[in-house]
């Protein structure tokens, strides 16, 4: 006999999906491993969402998966927009480092959004303290990525025209780059603060560099170093040349070319630099965690064991950004 209370419950467990209650429901929608909501309960629960909630969701993520889940909805779109959710994504110091910002006037300091400042940030480097740095951020994290200039570098030599020449280049962020005439002794050196730095983010250094009539950098590996405090991190032999397996196997001595000083197909087995994106070439000089502190990096490049002439490179800086792992 069914009594109005049998068939209330009968109508309520109809609209349950045959579920005696919700708690049911919700872990049958959850799963056994609590993985997450069905598809369609998840877009109809995202969808009731106001937008400053969508907003602080969003700015628990990373930028790029911001403008991935603009596509739910309108809401979600409008709250990836906003500028508090890229005020997130952008360091907590980007005020004090846009005051360093070389060439900043009035107008480069006007964006409309903090999105556009973000991704201004993220393809137009900036040139900071006084243009000896120029200060970029990961378009994919947020993170902070820092290059050197030249002229903060530690050259060896480099203030003696004979072996290095300070030019302008057209390709390049800076006013000056380093050309390397004619030397023995190649020793190229810098430092940066890692409070500059984003914290807990891995990061990797490299030499930003051109070869325009090289020699010498087929005979023998260079020797690259990076030191993270008073440990070093990492000590590698590569090959700067990276067309290494097409050069001739022979080192110029004068206007005389003699046997080359290491197996040729020893040179071909190493790291070697690789061209980027903007036409420069780079190599690695090693990989660091930054926690947070007030350490000291210090990277290195040399070749001095050979005691060989070599010329024809052109370095634009020293590159410190975040690496992907």
């Amino acid at each position: 006999m069914t009594t109005p209370a049998t068939a209330e419950y009968s109508c309520q467990k109809t609209k349950m999906g045959n579920y005696d209650t919700k708690e049911d429901q919700m872990k049958e929608n959850i799963g056994e491993e609590g993985i997450g909501l069905d598809h369609q309960g998840a877009a109809l629960f995202l969808n009731e969402l106001p937008e400053e909630c969508v907003a602080k969701i969003l700015s628990a993520t990373t930028p790029a998966d911001a403008c991935r889940l603009s596509c739910l909805s309108a809401t979600f779109r409008s709250a990836a927009a906003s500028d508090s959710v890229w005020n997130s994504f952008l360091p907590p110091d980007y005020q004090t480092i846009l005051s360093r910002w070389a060439e900043a006037d009035s107008s480069s300091l006007t964006f409309s959004s903090k999105k556009d400042l973000f991704f201004h940030l993220c393809h137009v480097p900036i040139l900071v303290d006084e243009g000896r740095k120029s200060f970029s951020l990961d378009k994919w994290s947020g993170k902070k990525s820092y290059m050197i200039a030249p002229r903060d570098l530690l050259i060896a030599w480099g203030n003696t025209p004979a072996y290095w020449a300070w030019i302008s280049h057209p390709e390049s962020r800076f006013k000056e780059v380093a050309k390397l005439n004619y030397v023995w002794w190649l020793e190229i050196r810098g430092m940066i603060s890692t409070s500059k730095l984003s914290p807990d983010t891995n990061y990797a250094a490299y030499l930003v560099f051109k070869l325009r009539h090289a020699f010498g950098f087929n005979d023998y590996p260079a020797e690259v170093s990076l030191t993270l405090g008073a440990d070093k991190v990492c000590t590698k032999s590569v090959a700067l040349d990276p067309m290494i397996e097409s050069r001739p196997c022979r080192r110029r001595v004068g206007h005389w070319y003699e046997p080359s000083l290491i197996d040729h197909s020893v040179m071909c087995r190493l790291e070697r630099s690789k061209e980027r994106a903007d036409g420069w070439l780079e190599i690695e000089l090693g990989d660091f965690f930054n926690r947070y502190g007030e350490d000291e990096v210090e990277m290195s490049v040399m070749e001095a064991k050979a005691g060989i002439a070599k010329g024809g490179l052109i370095v634009q800086g020293i590159e410190i950004r975040p690496k992907k792992v």
